[in-house]
């Protein structure tokens, strides 16, 4: 069926418009589960569905595939009406936390029958994990409802947007004018000016200034300009779990993530600041992320309004764009050569005050990185993985958990959008869905998930999906038959009943799904069973890795070596 703007004004079903506005504004694929009046509209515009085999992974391949595409597409998610909506609301909270701009397109109940008990609408119970929750009551709205919903995708805070559409609307027919079709543009909004002067002039006045870049500065594109400004005034910079990869990990004022596990350099220098540039941050407080310390000069930059002072006092605090706002400060830094030429000195003691730190945290946890246990350490399955991708090419995300805590302090990231990180909400699972959606944005990209057999037995159904759908990504799953430090929280309980023990064997499950699965369990085959399963899914095919590992309750920044 031809797009809207190829035709003179026509008659359409509801559906039909829906698709056209879609697929005109950027939609390349729609994703859901398990069916919609959408995925045929979509299909006779020749956009092909994404269908998982759960609501929930779903959305959370739509929320990988949101942050890794590029900005012009538009992600759509849809799910049917009812208990479809419903099992889809814990990937919508979960990608309502990780900032990830996503149309959500659940279909309704018909209208008049929405309100009736016990019928689930979506546009009452989804408010609060959304940043604007509507439903369509006539067909004659659908097209400038279905515009607004696009453009808050596009534009401000990013976040999923819900859009309720009824399954009689959607079959409802409507004569639709194409000059009424638009063009939805993302606007970057700057700074005033006057702050950006208080900004540059309180963090460059400082003794130790650090920059902690959050993910505004991933979703702005905004990583060129960062490195840009941190070269030119000489300050370190580290980022939140989230924004892990909106620097690169080797550039040698590279501090590393500030998560709750994290490298010695993140420690010696925020203990250090004096005044820390939040760019692109919420400086949201979570168990997960590392608490700035009391006595600090905070400065906070977010296109979201509501970030500014909610969780620390700031001294100020400035709306607008991560990109527009970096290419402000870099323009105001570059009409005062005096602090330029001040700043200029402080290069090559700040490398090396970061690169000695760096060595010496490495060092401190190399014997670990380097065990020849059995079962194998999982900080070897680290050291190994870092060894073996190629940093350029490769897009790696972890689980909740150990996964997270023992992976990110050490695997460093050298691209924009290598690393999918995430750690406000912890959904056990979300990084299969996150990998799929990464690989549908990137086919040329090498896919890795880090998961525990505890995230794994959450979604593991899903691996089928990377075989039905062609996304041939590597799964890694850490075996060691424990909810890994579980038992510290329900001690009698583990004691008593093994309440943290589980069971089972994971490469059986890949085979038996279609995909390559393979187990291993000496640590001196591990690199090679690592190449093996990485040319597997280079050659096509979808692979998993199971890793038999004793349990590491040791954390980097948490616990000695």
């Amino acid at each position: 069926m031809p797009t809207m703007a190829d035709e003179a004004q026509r008659t359409m079903t509801g559906a039909q418009i829906v698709a056209s506005i879609l697929k005109q504004q950027g939609m390349k694929h729609i994703v859901g589960f398990p069916s919609s009046e959408l995925f045929d509209a979509s299909a006779e515009l020749d956009v092909p569905p994404v269908i998982a085999r759960t609501q929930r992974v779903a959305v959370n391949l739509a929320e990988g595939y949101a942050r890794t595409a590029a900005p012009e597409d538009l992600t759509v998610v849809t799910v049917q009406y009812g208990p479809g909506a419903e099992s889809a609301f814990g990937g919508i909270a979960q990608a309502y936390n990780d900032r990830a701009p996503i149309l959500f397109l659940p279909t309704g109940y018909p209208r008049g029958s929405e309100a009736v008990a016990p019928n689930f609408e979506a546009r009452r119970n989804f408010q609060h994990v959304t940043k604007w929750c509507e439903s369509v009551t006539r067909i004659e709205q659908l097209p400038q409802l279905l515009y607004s919903a696009i453009s808050r995708v596009r534009n401000g805070p990013p976040a999923p947007v819900l859009l309720e559409l009824p399954v009689d609307v959607l079959g409802e027919t409507h004569e639709l004018d194409p000059r009424h079709v638009r063009d939805v543009r993302r606007s970057q909004p700057q700074a005033d000016a006057r702050q950006i002067d208080e900004l540059v002039e309180t963090l460059l006045a400082a003794e130790h200034p650090v920059i902690l870049a959050g993910q505004g500065v991933l979703n702005a594109r905004a990583s060129r300009e960062l490195a840009e400004f941190a070269e030119l005034v000489n300050i370190p910079v580290m980022t939140t779990p989230n924004a892990k990869s909106a620097f690169s990990e080797r550039h040698p004022f590279a501090l590393g993530t500030a998560g709750r596990a994290r490298p010695g350099t993140v420690d010696r220098f925020i203990e250090k600041a004096d005044v820390i540039l939040a760019l692109g941050t919420s400086l949201t407080r979570s168990y997960y992320i590392l608490p700035i310390p009391a006595g600090k000069t905070l400065l906070q930059v977010s296109i979201d309004e509501g970030d500014l002072g909610k969780d620390y006092p700031v001294r100020l605090g400035v709306i607008g764009d991560c990109r527009a706002v970096l290419r402000q400060m870099l323009a105001r830094v570059c009409e005062d050569p005096a602090t330029l030429a001040r700043r200029a000195p402080l290069r090559d003691a700040l490398a090396h005050e970061i690169s000695v730190a760096r060595r010496a945290f490495m060092e401190h946890w190399l014997p670990l990185l380097n065990a020849h246990t059995t079962p194998i350490s999982p900080y070897r399955v680290v050291w190994e993985m870092m060894q073996t991708l190629e940093r350029d090419r490769v897009i790696v995300t972890h689980d909740a958990g150990n996964p997270r805590d023992q992976f990110s302090p050490f695997y460093d990231v050298t691209e924009p959008g290598g690393y999918l990180g995430w750690g406000k909400t912890t959904q056990l699972g979300s990084s299969l869905g996150f990998a799929l959606g990464a690989k549908l944005a990137r086919p040329d990209a090498t896919v890795v998930a880090i998961m525990g057999e505890a995230a794994f037995g959450m979604v593991g159904i899903d691996f089928e999906t990377a075989v039905r759908c062609d996304l041939p990504i590597l799964t890694v799953v850490m075996r060691n038959h424990v909810l890994g430090g579980y038992a510290a929280s329900m001690p009698v309980a583990s004691t008593k009943y093994r309440a943290n023990r589980m069971s089972g064997e994971y490469a059986p499950i890949a085979r038996a799904l279609g995909g390559h699965g393979e187990c291993v369990e000496d640590p001196a085959q591990l690199r090679a069973a690592l190449q093996r399963c990485l040319a597997t899914v280079e050659g096509g095919r979808a692979a998993l890795l199971e890793i038999v590992t004793h349990e590491e309750s040791r954390l980097a920044g948490l616990s000695r070596v």
